[in-house]
């Protein structure tokens, strides 16, 4: 009866009551707030008989209602407004109400004369290779269904005008996810009721049968782009006869949710990493507003349309439901070293220009010898027959403290750590500041599932040194990543990151609007911000930049700093975080971009080159580039999951 009524909550009060030796009543009035008929309130009187010393209630419908004596019957006719639809920034889809059409493959009605055709065409569609489509079909044989993607009315039109043999389009109505799903991991999908959850679902008026948002901005904008339930409260007779109605409303056409993400950013950030275990996050600086959020491999929410018969080809192998910006939790390497160098700073123990020899061996703990980051290049070379006199492979010598972040002289880094926890009794002053950097703790952004990562105060000399260069037990988030970056750029402000621009009705002013939410401010003082910029740029400017050559040629200024974080699992995660410099000359505002691809390498190998094609496209609309391991957009690389580390890189 409470689903029925859609009742969010009851209120009573007892009015009278009498009491007997073996009987007794009670006077009571009810009144039930309901979403779809309004307040019912009733006053209604219970019976109650003592037996074996305990007080029953003699039970009958009507002390639910009135009108439900006898065995009536409620029933609620619902009237439900189309779902509201979702759009980027410029206004184009993400996702909506629409017909949509389902592309697979028939194997055993495949025209041989025509195959190539047939795998051309859905190549081209799905973003497939056509080898991956032949291969497919090869390793599956006769008598399969291959699922392969989504598309509009329009493509399925021009696919079947070209007429392939095997073929299959398949027509259903959905909600239906543009491109095959863009930012699928922030945009969420939606699917049925679960069943723990029908009941608190029909007390807010739904009737069961709805889809719901269970992820992303579709599971936070719920109450905007289900708009509001109508509906009919009726009585009827045990026989199916209407006797009365209680209450009704009308339903009101859901809100459209416009997200801050860039189209083409979005577009370009997606195929930089969807072959990879990765992510890639572009925010403002002066504001946190996301301009692209990617986590690879993505998957199409399509998928869990039940019409279609794609659902199976979700596969778990490499978690691609999981938002690696968001969720992801990875040591964060050599890109954590300017908060190591921050703490350093603001301890009043070193200065920008303090000294450090940095060689190959870290020898200060007692029971073990680090190497730099050099040292391995150098063994790399000597098992390649080759020496060790390039800048890569030769010890970095005598180093001031920015020149040492331009370096990523692990020695130096690690000198501090232990310096200020074994020398100093500081030891907590590195997590202190990487708190402070908005480390370990959720950023806000609310509208996307977020983890909240971990900074520990380390408990061991050992543990101080591997904190000094983002190893250890540190986790952190990509989103967490570019925040931080994005207040070195901006000068020192933390701003909740935001992936929601605006909530617009069908009629009237939007009903939420984005305004930039400053969080906090960085634990620097002015000069020491500055003297962290300075050193940022020298990682990207500076001929001896660990970052300086991927970005040779690039136009516009940058900052930044590389990271290559050991994961226990295979080989070494690659980061890049860093920030343009261009507002004044380019009028656009200044953007900070994370980067991570995970058991791929070196930061400056992999995840360099993709920062610089998401500087490309900020400025000129597409990359300019192409990555040495490969193009954007394909499959150049498979990341081998399991393996060998690859030591202490920059």
């Amino acid at each position: 009866a409470l689903n029925n009524m859609s009742a969010s909550s009851i209120e009573y009060s007892i009015n009278s009551s009498k009491l007997g030796p073996r009987n007794a009543e009670v006077a009571y009035n009810v009144i039930y707030h309901t979403v779809l008929a309004g307040d019912i309130q009733r006053n209604i009187v219970i019976h109650l008989t003592n037996e074996d010393g305990g007080w029953k209630v003699q039970w009958e419908d009507g002390l639910i209602l009135p009108e439900l004596a006898g065995g009536n019957l409620l029933r609620m006719d619902y009237s439900v407004p189309a779902r509201g639809d979702i759009y980027n920034k410029d206004g184009q889809p993400i996702v909506s109400q629409a017909d949509a059409f389902a592309f697979g493959i028939q194997t055993e009605q495949i025209d041989d004369k025509r195959r190539g055709v047939l795998t051309d065409q859905l190549a081209r569609l799905c973003g497939y290779t056509q080898k991956y489509i032949e291969d497919q079909i090869d390793a599956n044989g006769p008598g399969w269904y291959l699922p392969m993607c989504e598309g509009t009315r329009d493509e399925a039109l021009s696919l079947l005008s070209v007429s392939p043999g095997g073929l299959v389009v398949t027509e259903y109505k959905s909600r239906y996810y543009f491109g095959n799903g863009i930012a699928p991991q922030s945009v969420g999908y939606t699917l049925s009721i679960p069943p723990e959850q029908y009941d608190a679902y029909r007390r807010l008026g739904y009737n069961g049968s709805e889809k719901v948002g269970r992820a992303g901005v579709e599971k936070w904008a719920e109450k905007y782009l289900a708009g509001q339930h109508g509906g009919v409260l009726h009585v009827f007779s045990p026989g199916g006869q209407p006797i009365s109605t209680l209450g009704q409303s009308d339903p009101k056409p859901a809100d459209s949710v416009y997200l801050t993400l860039d189209g083409n950013m979005q577009k370009y950030a997606q195929q930089a990493i969807e072959f990879y275990r990765g992510a890639i996050v572009v925010m403002e600086v002066d504001t946190g507003r996301i301009l692209a959020i990617a986590s690879g491999p993505r998957f199409d929410p399509n998928y869990f349309d039940p019409a279609n018969k794609n659902y199976g080809a979700i596969s778990d192998f490499n978690q691609p439901l999981l938002n690696r910006a968001t969720q992801g939790q990875y040591p964060l390497g050599s890109a954590f070293k300017p908060i190591t160098f921050s703490a350093a700073l603001e301890s009043g123990l070193y200065l920008k220009d303090t000294t450090y020899d940095c060689q190959y061996d870290f020898a200060e703990l007692t029971d073990r010898v680090l190497h730099d980051w050099t040292w391995q290049h150098c063994q790399d070379a000597i098992a390649a027959g080759k020496f060790c006199n390039t800048s890569t492979t030769k010890p970095s010598g005598v180093l001031t403290l920015q020149e040492g972040l331009m370096r990523s002289c692990n020695p130096y880094f690690w000198h501090i750590g232990l310096d200020l926890y074994k020398n100093w009794n500081r030891g907590n002053d590195i997590a202190n500041m990487a708190r402070a950097f908005g480390l370990g703790a959720q950023t806000g952004i609310g509208e996307v599932e977020e983890s909240t990562g971990q900074i520990n105060n380390p408990p061991s000399d050992v543990d101080a040194v591997n904190q000094a260069i983002g190893q250890g037990d540190m986790q952190v988030t990509p989103l967490q990543v570019a925040r931080f970056m994005a207040a070195i750029a901006n000068g020192g402000t933390l701003f909740r990151p935001q992936i929601v621009e605006k909530i617009q009705p069908i009629d009237g002013s939007p009903v939420l609007v984005f305004k930039p939410e400053a969080q906090g401010v960085l634990s620097l003082n002015p000069n020491n911000l500055t003297s962290l910029q300075e050193a940022l740029l020298m990682v990207t400017q500076n001929s001896r930049g660990t970052a300086a050559f991927k970005l040779r040629g690039l136009q516009f200024d940058v900052a930044g700093k590389t990271g290559t974080a050991e994961s226990g699992n295979g080989l070494s995660h690659a980061w890049f975080a860093g920030y343009t410099l261009n507002k004044e000359n380019t009028g656009k505002p200044d953007i900070a971009i994370a980067v991570i691809v995970e058991n791929i390498g070196e930061g400056s190998e992999y995840a360099v080159p993709l920062f610089r094609a998401m500087v490309e496209t900020y400025y000129y609309g597409s990359p300019q580039s192409v990555p040495s391991f490969g193009p954007i957009g394909q499959p150049p690389y498979t990341p081998t999951p399991l393996g060998g580390g690859q030591g202490n890189q920059p």
